[in-house]
């Protein structure tokens, strides 16, 4: 049976991804006491990186955010890939949002919003965290963000 964070996704018109295996030697997350470490999740659609470039040289605040929001989505498949059941997060406690950046560029908690406001949506007073945006000269496969994760589990 579904539980109440997949009945909220499912309101919300939203689809798990399946959670994307990782392109080198890390592993996607790792739970250590009743803290769980997901990986920096890229923009990976399908299996293919979207939002490519860089925030304030080509891809404005909004695309920035949305891309931020997918990799959210991301974060959150790992935790169900991980956990099994997505009500077993006790806590979004941090996330750490990295914005490949032209270096005049300066909204990165903007871009990071779009991470933010998605864990709010899915998961409640539960989603609210802690946070860093940085600025970045580059990302992997050339996205505009990358983000991370740490979640309190049950």
């Amino acid at each position: 049976m579904a539980g109440t964070i997949e009945g909220r996704l499912a309101e919300l018109g939203i689809t798990l991804p399946a959670a994307a295996a990782p392109v080198a030697n890390y592993v996607p997350t790792v739970r250590s006491g009743n803290m769980l470490y997901v990986s920096g999740q890229v923009t990976l659609r399908d299996g293919q990186p979207q939002h490519l470039g860089k925030l304030g040289a080509g891809i404005d605040v909004a695309e920035g955010a949305q891309a931020a929001r997918l990799c959210a989505l991301n974060i959150v498949a790992q935790a169900k890939a991980a956990l099994g059941e997505l009500d077993r997060v006790a806590r979004v406690v941090k996330l750490v949002g990295f914005v490949n950046s032209a270096p005049e560029f300066t909204d990165q908690p903007k871009v990071i919003n779009g991470a933010s406001d998605f864990m709010v949506e899915v998961f409640g007073d539960k989603g609210r965290h802690a946070r860093s945006a940085v600025g970045v000269a580059a990302l992997p496969l050339g996205v505009s963000v990358e983000v991370e994760a740490i979640l309190e589990v049950d």
